[in-house]
């Protein structure tokens, strides 16, 4: 067993209780996306009593030890929560709330993602590579980033500076706790593993009325049920049979009274595919349909507002190879596995791709059964704390030994 990897099981003993009380504070203390000022403050104490200097970066933190001559690896940990009322039943549930700076609205926040798993694991990688110093050389950045669920938090830290905050690493690695693959398996995919995605909120533009008098109108509902219908034609009619790719429409406001035609009705749309370009292909041609319905209906121009762009998760094809020689060896061959492609996705790209590094993001199963796991986002979303609490750290110190060993 290697050096750096030798002392980890009495680490995870001795820390046990500590570690455990750090992820149920963070689970009763979740925060919206670009609102975790709480977090960060407890973050920063952590690392402050490793020894560990924090430095906020936009509304996230680095922390960079410097142990000398050898590679520079950053490792990113998520720190955001959802505005989901949790529905777990544990005694250690979270009943808070926060307005959020999105709706202006009081919502019920809850870590239902597992982002407090992976914030805890990242601290306890810290901790355990300042304790045990001598066993590595190099160079660690833990990067603990905001806003992944909004898609806005690794470029928070990139127009923040992280570029001038730490060092360019050779490599960086981010990982989550999914339900989708084994209990207590750690898997990779090499390539394109996750879609980008893009959320779209149109405003189609009409003229009310009254609902006795039509002819007055431009209506905007109508014009609504033909956009929708339109939009299915893009994947079946204007993308390859070898593309894979989602158009859905997710939400339709408009009107308020069976009498009224109201002036204008918002569409909320969500794309996801695995190529930019197909993406770019996909944004042209949903402003060139709604633009042409909009004109055949006598409408005025629509308006099209993006969010939530997630880019593509392409794990680099070599340091994935080494990650799965290096689970293998220090996780077993029983844990280390792979996942399948999925439509899923990350702006954990975000970071390594402003540094112009390679990257890759594992998945750990962190539920008994698979087939009845909770999706992610669910209310009812509460991994397994055995072994889940020690196998993100575990993995971490498996994925960094490679290029760290002393």
């Amino acid at each position: 067993m290697s050096a750096l990897n030798s002392g980890l099981d009495t680490f995870l003993d001795s820390t046990r209780d500590y570690r455990e009380a750090l992820y149920k504070w963070f689970h009763q203390h979740p925060e919206l996306s670009l609102q975790e000022g709480n977090t960060v403050e407890r973050i920063l104490a952590e690392l402050n009593s490793y020894g560990v200097t924090g430095t906020r970066v936009g509304h996230g933190v680095v922390a960079v030890l410097d142990q000398g001559e050898g590679p520079t690896v950053a490792m990113r940990a998520d720190i955001d929560a959802l505005p989901i009322k949790e529905d777990t039943g544990v005694d250690y549930a979270s009943t808070a709330t926060q307005v959020s700076d999105r709706t202006g609205q009081e919502e019920p926040v809850a870590h239902m993602c597992g982002h407090d798993f992976h914030t805890t694991w990242l601290l306890s990688t810290v901790k355990y590579l300042a304790e045990n110093n001598s066993a590595w050389s190099g160079t660690f950045v833990a990067v603990f980033q905001p806003a992944e669920e909004t898609a806005e938090g690794g470029k928070d830290m990139v127009e923040a500076g992280i570029t001038d905050a730490m060092p360019r690493p050779d490599v960086m690695f981010g990982q989550h706790v999914m339900g989708f693959i084994p209990f207590g398996q750690v898997g990779t995919h090499a390539g394109v593993a996750m879609s980008t995605a893009s959320s779209i909120k149109i405003t189609l533009k009409g003229k009310g009325s009254h609902g006795s008098m039509p002819e007055r109108s431009v209506d905007p509902i109508v014009l609504a049920a033909q956009v929708i219908n339109q939009l299915q034609t893009i994947v079946s009619r204007e993308l390859s049979p070898q593309e894979t790719a989602v158009v859905t429409v997710g939400a339709i406001h408009g009107g308020s009274k069976s009498n009224v035609i109201p002036s204008e009705v918002t569409l909320d749309l969500n794309t996801r595919c695995y190529s930019p370009e197909v993406q770019e292909q996909i944004h042209v041609a949903i402003e060139r349909m709604v633009r042409g319905l909009s004109a055949t209906a006598r409408a005025d121009d629509p308006t099209f507002e993006y969010s939530d762009r997630f880019p593509l998760m392409d794990n680099d094809e070599e340091v994935t190879s080494r990650l799965d020689a290096a689970f293998a060896e220090h996780l077993g061959e029983d844990t280390a596995t792979h996942f399948p492609r999925v439509a899923g996705s990350e702006d954990f790209p975000d970071i390594p791709n402003a540094f112009n590094t390679p990257y890759s993001y594992w998945v750990i199963g962190g539920f008994r059964d698979p087939a009845t796991a909770p999706g992610n986002h669910s209310a009812q979303f509460l991994p397994e704390l055995d072994p889940t609490l020690d196998l993100g750290t575990r993995a971490t110190i498996a994925a960094i030994t490679p290029w760290l060993e002393a």
